[in-house]
């Protein structure tokens, strides 16, 4: 295969857009969330991974964590990668990593992006379907869950499960 068609074979696969996001509780288990300025509804400190320039998923919920929040946190272990099928766009796969306990000193330094951001707070395990719109909030959700049960990353689609043994897209 000649350089010019393996670039035509690569120009003609599929396309999946990536995303990755931070998880981060306080002392009393309350999940950080932000307010963002271009749409309704609220989410989690993270965004699009740079893959055309050779960002991994943890580097970007890194960057974009920093970006957004203005704290510079080693992401830790994933907990959840979410296929999230949507209209009008390619398929997006999210990845969620845990961001570990602030501390005090640490919530007190964060510092919002303006230009995509409105406001941050800390809510209540049981109030994010309140606040993270559809299967944002199931994955958020089923994220704390692995947590809390000290299992590897969960495997999703739209913020559900993914039930081994069952059709693809089922």
């Amino acid at each position: 295969m000649t350089t010019s068609d393996y670039a035509t074979y690569i120009a003609g696969l599929p396309r999946i857009l990536a995303g990755a996001a931070t998880l981060f509780r306080d002392a009393a288990g309350r999940v950080l969330i932000v307010e963002p300025n271009y749409r309704e509804g609220w989410a989690l400190p993270g965004g699009t991974i740079e893959s055309d320039a050779g960002e991994t998923p943890r580097a970007g919920a890194r960057r974009e964590t920093a970006e957004e929040i203005g704290l510079d946190v080693e992401p830790g272990a994933l907990l959840a990668v979410d296929w999230v099928p949507g209209p009008g766009r390619p398929p997006l796969v999210a990845y969620l990593y845990d961001g570990g306990v602030l501390s005090g000193e640490q919530l007190a330094a964060i510092r919002l992006q303006e230009e995509e951001l409105v406001s941050w707070k800390l809510v209540e395990p049981a109030e994010l379907p309140t606040y993270l719109p559809g299967g944002l909030g199931l994955r958020v959700v089923a994220a704390l869950a692995a947590l809390d049960g000290g299992r590897g990353p969960v495997e999703l689609e739209n913020g559900r499960p993914v039930r081994v043994g069952s059709r693809p897209g089922a």
